[in-house]
């Protein structure tokens, strides 16, 4: 029977050791951790996780701040908030809500936060750390990734990972993680040729393509380890019946209510032949949030130790 990896379930073991290292701080007479959360425009699903962001900070003691700019904001405007919270003591991490508005470089505002406070992990610096193995702040859902993997005791070493997907937030980060850990590491997308023969020979598949059930559950190993980052919504009845052949449920749900929430990878299909699966939702997602109040914990204890 196939292990359901619940990232729900270890992503809230990861938010209680932050809220009681936060409630340890405040015992021993130290500074609460803060997170600083910049948000431009009304993007619709920006908000959304913002305020998850804000609720998970509320459940563990971490000081939320927020700042909204207007989507009409210049990129000096910007840049001018991003230099207030850089310079700020009380602020430990910036996290640049993505995406901007389309007239704003997201690499560039990227570029001008403090690498100390990048708890995102997206900083020139803190990716060529990450590359060269030392201490920095992570991409936060590589980074759970692997707590995960390791508290359900996955073993690593020796084995063929695939990762499906190449993005500076998730693909390549991943890879370097799954490579420190001492997995043998292909990187593959969407032109890559016979992506379903490489993706046979995966003991583990971390899929992050963006591509709604793009995996098939032909192409799984069995017992293999499948870690879906994908989180898609469908709306189209014809691909709905084509991806969710063996999810009645979730095309019950498109019929009903006109869309629903997937992965990457054709979980009905994949849960048959795998060792080991997160589901979407509740798999990969969650561990995200948690990953950046970890991550703000441990900006803010390294700012103290410096």
């Amino acid at each position: 029977m196939v292990q359901i990896l619940d990232g729900k379930a270890h992503a809230d073991r990861m938010l209680e050791e932050v809220r009681a290292s936060v409630e340890a701080r405040k015992a021993a007479g130290s500074r609460v951790p803060s997170l600083a959360v910049v948000l431009v425009g009304e993007d619709p699903a920006s908000q959304v996780y913002v305020r998850n962001k804000v609720a998970a900070c509320a459940r563990t003691g971490v000081r939320s701040i927020e700042r909204r700019l207007p989507a009409a904001a210049t990129a000096a405007e910007l840049d001018d908030l991003i230099h207030q919270l850089n310079s700020d003591p009380d602020v430990d991490g910036i996290l640049v809500q993505l995406p901007l508005p389309k007239h704003l470089d997201a690499k560039a505002v990227l570029r001008r936060l403090d690498p100390a406070k990048d708890v995102d992990g997206f900083h020139p610096v803190n990716q060529g750390l990450l590359f060269q193995g030392q201490k920095g702040m992570r991409p936060c859902t590589p980074s759970a990734v692997m707590n995960m993997l390791k508290a359900y005791g996955v073993e690593m070493k020796g084995k063929r990972a695939l990762v499906l997907g190449r993005s500076e937030i998730v693909g390549k980060p991943m890879a370097l993680m799954l490579l420190e850990e001492h997995a043998t590491v292909t990187i593959a997308h969407s032109r890559t040729m016979d992506l379903p023969g490489l993706c046979r020979e995966a003991d583990i598949l971390v899929a992050a393509i963006g591509r709604p059930g793009f995996v098939e559950g032909a192409w799984i190993k069995p017992g293999a380890v499948v870690v879906d980052v994908g989180i898609n919504r469908v709306e189209d009845l014809a691909l709905g019946e084509k991806i969710f052949a063996r999810e009645p449920r979730k095309l019950e749900t498109l019929k009903a209510k006109g869309g629903v929430l997937c992965g990457d990878v054709r979980y009905g299909e994949a849960s048959q032949v795998a060792g080991a699966i997160t589901p979407v939702p509740g798999g990969v997602g969650p561990l995200t949030i948690a990953g950046l109040l970890a991550n703000t914990l441990q900006a803010c204890e390294a700012r103290e130790a410096r």
